[in-house]
């Protein structure tokens, strides 16, 4: 498999699972199955098979501070993956588009895996085996489609309709008749009774020439775009072209503007547990309920409630005699919905973007690899923040350029760098950071370190940051 590349797209509006996901912590990036997050575990599913030189990570321009932040504990795998980055969101075929003219420079008879960074996927070998046969396929010249054999009439994902068997016995695959849309109720109901539908996956294989060349014959003017971005990498030119040049791209799925065209594409039938847990109702697939068929995470007390979903955070969630229902509390803001209308939680994020509120966009607790900082408040040409830095982690050593910033210990001992001083502050002490000061913080005890952190200035966003030096190769 060494022409084997996988290309993981990783963009995402935070809008399925709000409150607990947003903008800047999209689906991807939460522990909602097990304990450890969608994106990590997407990553992990290919260790040992794909190493991380050969990984490759698309998404926006906007999120990908945040996804470095979340890899940065992957340590030095994470630092070999390549993170490619939209300037803005263009839908999978531009995405695709553009791995594929970075992963043609690299190697020209490269094979790509392309995969969700949001699916769960519960049986990896027999995915990973999935992925070899799919891989031969495709180095017949085939676009290789996952298809997930259908076990309700489900209206949430797409579908593929399929034809006759292809491919000798050690790699059998199934002929594409047609691409379709989410279906309603009794048209889903025909194709499970139809039995040559399968749930569309969303993950394909194929050789990238093979996908330039489906491009250039059915989205022309994509093609173009993205060959003049492939003209201008490893030039002076190539943050510019792409940036001028990709958001003009067409906004369309790989499905749709290239696969249900093809006459080249094949579907391989899953034989691996898989969901796209595509809203809160879809926990019940994935997720094992209690006794009385709930799901409850967190801090819950569930009082003769059945049948429903209930995520707690820091506060007391108490429900009494809920049926079919979605509670999900965070800091900042809750949901409550009946399950039937989990897909409606994405209007619910509309109007927040549209009255201007911050909750769709960011968490008041954001995390970092080397801990997690807390918005307490935030107003004209000021916030505060709760800090905490793990035992012995510390922060870049980094300049802001419009705030300054007064921090207060709490508990723990601070190890702080001014300048050219270094000093240690301890519980119920501060100090000040002048604006344009070079300034790190770090923690050298065995204890978290706990400080309430009051920035000042004309613009206290997280983008006035220049790092000089980081541990977790941001700088």
């Amino acid at each position: 498999m060494e022409k084997l590349y996988a290309v993981i797209l990783a963009g995402g509006s935070g809008t399925r699972f709000w409150p607990f996901s947003r903008e800047l912590w999209p689906k991807q990036m939460l522990e909602i199955v097990g304990e450890d997050s969608l994106l990590r575990r997407a990553l992990h599913r290919l260790d040992g098979f794909i190493p991380p030189e050969r990984i490759a990570l698309v998404t926006t321009s906007t999120l990908a501070p945040e996804i470095e932040n979340h890899l940065a504990p992957l340590g030095k795998r994470a630092r070999e993956i390549k993170l490619i980055k939209e300037p803005v969101g263009r839908n999978t075929a531009a995405a695709i588009g553009l791995a594929s003219v970075y992963l043609s420079r690299i190697d020209p008879e490269a094979v790509m895996l392309a995969m969700p960074s949001d699916h769960l996927i519960q049986n990896i070998e027999a995915f990973l085996e999935g992925v070899r046969r799919a891989t031969r396929a495709a180095q017949e010249g085939f676009l290789v489609t996952f298809g997930i054999k259908p076990t309700r009439p489900e209206t949430g994902y797409g579908y593929i309709e399929v034809e006759e068997a292809q491919g000798g016995e050690g790699a059998p695959f199934l002929r594409v008749r047609r691409f379709v849309e989410k279906p309603d109720l009794e048209k889903a109901k025909a194709y499970l009774r139809a039995g040559n539908f399968f749930w569309n996956s969303g993950i394909f294989v194929w050789k990238v020439s093979k996908m330039m060349e489906e491009m250039a014959r059915h989205l022309p003017a994509l093609f173009r775009g993205l060959k003049a971005i492939e003209e201008a990498l490893g030039t002076e030119k190539e943050e510019e072209t792409i940036q001028t040049v990709y958001g003009e791209l067409e906004s369309i799925s790989i499905d749709y503007g290239v696969l249900e065209k093809s006459e080249r594409v094949v579907t391989i039938p899953a034989s691996f547990d898989w969901s796209d847990i595509g809203s809160w109702s879809a926990l019940d697939e994935v997720l094992e309920p209690d006794e009385k068929g709930n799901i409850v995470r967190g801090n819950v007390i569930a009082v003769d409630s059945e049948g429903s979903i209930l995520f707690g955070g820091e506060r007391i969630v108490a429900a009494i005699g809920l049926k079919g229902m979605i509670v999900a509390d965070t800091v900042d803001a809750t949901l409550i919905a009946p399950k039937d209308r989990a897909q409606d939680v994405r209007r619910v994020v509309e109007e927040l973007k549209r009255n201007g509120r911050e909750e769709h966009r960011v968490h008041r607790t954001v995390e970092r690899p080397w801990g997690s900082y807390t918005v307490l408040e935030k107003g004209e040409r000021y916030q505060i923040k709760r800090v905490v830095i793990h035992p012995n982690q510390k922060l870049s050593l980094q300049i802001h350029r419009h705030r300054s910033e007064h921090w207060v210990v709490i508990s723990g001992t601070a190890r702080v760098t001014r300048g050219n001083d270094i000093y240690y502050v301890h519980p119920n002490e501060s100090t000040y950071i002048p604006v344009s000061t070079v300034h790190r913080l770090e923690n050298p005890g065995r204890i978290p370190l706990q400080i309430i952190e009051v920035q000042n200035g004309d613009y206290v966003e997280e983008d006035d940051i220049e790092r000089l030096d980081d541990d977790y190769g941001r700088a």
